[in-house]
């Protein structure tokens, strides 16, 4: 790890495991975030059902580049807990990878395994084709090539913008550092900061700085810790779109965890939804989101209901009406006469209102979101049913409608339960 980052950990966490303190004593300044400490616990999940007819639940490393980060089969326990069971993950050069999933579901101490603040108890971690926990032996922290961004950015009060950047760096006083920094102030769109104190920048700005400090020593991998969880709704968007900007013109390597999803779905290159201590689906996000490959993940992403259908010969039945068989992905002939459960979301419904005997069901809740409502419908035969619509379509809560199915996109579908 560089010693930025080293400094960083250790500094920005209260936990036994960070081994290096401040040089001088002083504590770096906070946000006062949560600091990563307690280990995760093991979340209970949803049954995992695979979708028929669809992808695998972690891909075959589709992106490009060459793989710099490498977990293999790693477990954590922590006594009697399981917090990570089996994690396989590969990271390649110059994409953004984003752990997603539950509170308590892994994710944060596999990062913490990756940085060295944690040591697997099975498994191999490699950083850029070195082992670094495994096969009998763990690098520590400061000799990993690991930058870490904490949620709480963990800046030195005391110490410029120019010199918080500057402090991981082996000589920080050499005009090649100068040089450095310059670049990296440049890159985070601070050049005029350099002289401030953090005590003087907003959150977004100090952010910015903990970004360049942590990419001052170009760290062969890049972790950001839940990185935009301190600020606030609309600075969190713009943040996320230019910490995106700079890791792309930088060229660097990342490692993103977070319970977002917007935030996962919008700024990673692949998603990696973990559940239970271990990647359940990995891919490209819009693949991800659209076809999920088990019922967790379906009901993780989004705003998600599962309607029941009959498999015909020609088509599929549902409560709210008979749909050609192609709309149900990869569904083959062996399931006629079976009965699966059809993954749509709101956008894939639409509600009308009509008369009680034409109805399917009624609205028993309405979700507004500003530009548009979500209903949540009851079908006659309890099973409840999410429809999106545009803001100036009004309907009451205990009124009936018919639901029609939308979609033209092939669904996922899991086997009934």
């Amino acid at each position: 790890m560089t010693d930025d980052s080293h400094l960083t950990d250790a500094d920005a966490t209260d936990t036994p495991t960070a081994t290096a303190g401040d040089a001088d004593g002083t504590d770096p300044a906070t946000d006062g975030g949560t600091t990563v400490g307690a280990a995760d616990g093991v979340d209970d999940g949803v049954a995992n059902d695979p979708v028929v007819g669809g992808t695998d639940g972690v891909d075959a490393d589709e992106a490009v580049g060459e793989p710099v980060l490498e977990l293999s089969d790693v477990i954590k326990r922590f006594g009697s807990e399981t917090a990570v069971s089996g994690m396989d993950l590969t990271v390649r050069e110059g994409e953004l990878v984003t752990l997603l999933g539950p509170s308590g579901c892994g994710k944060t101490t596999t990062l913490r395994m990756i940085a060295g603040l944690e040591a697997p108890t099975e498994g191999t971690i490699a950083v850029a084709g070195d082992v670094v926990a495994g096969e009998g032996s763990v690098t520590p922290p400061e000799e990993r090539d690991v930058g870490l961004v904490f949620q709480e950015f963990a800046l030195f009060p005391h110490l410029t913008v120019a010199e918080n950047i500057a402090f991981g760096l082996d000589d920080p006083d050499s005009a090649a550092a100068e040089r450095r920094v310059a670049d990296l102030l440049e890159l985070v769109g601070l050049a005029d900061y350099g002289d401030r104190s953090p005590a003087d920048l907003s959150g977004g700005q100090r952010q910015r700085v903990a970004l360049a400090r942590s990419l001052a020593p170009e760290p062969d991998v890049l972790l950001l810790d839940e990185p935009f969880s301190n600020l606030d709704v609309s600075l969190r968007v713009r943040m996320r779109e230019e910490v995106k900007r700079i890791l792309d013109e930088a060229g660097v390597t990342a490692v993103s965890v977070t319970h977002d999803q917007e935030e996962a779905l919008s700024i990673s290159d692949r998603v990696a939804v973990v559940n239970e201590g271990k990647v359940e689906q990995m891919g490209d996000p819009g693949e991800v989101f659209e076809h999920p490959t088990s019922r967790f993940v379906a009901s993780f992403l989004g705003q998600a209901s599962f309607l029941p259908a009959r498999v015909g010969e020609d088509g599929i039945e549902t409560a709210v009406g008979s749909y050609d068989r192609e709309l149900l992905k990869g569904l083959g002939d062996g399931y006629v006469g079976s009965h699966v459960d059809v993954l749509v979301r709101p956008d894939d419904l639409r509600a009308t209102p009509v008369g009680d005997g034409d109805a399917d069901g009624e609205v028993i809740r309405r979700q507004y979101t500003g530009p548009s409502f979500v209903y949540h419908v009851k079908l006659h035969d309890g099973t409840v049913l999410r429809c999106l619509h545009n803001h100036t379509e009004e309907f009451e809560v205990g009124e009936s409608v018919a639901v029609t199915l939308v979609a033209d996109h092939a669904l996922a579908w899991y086997p009934a339960q």
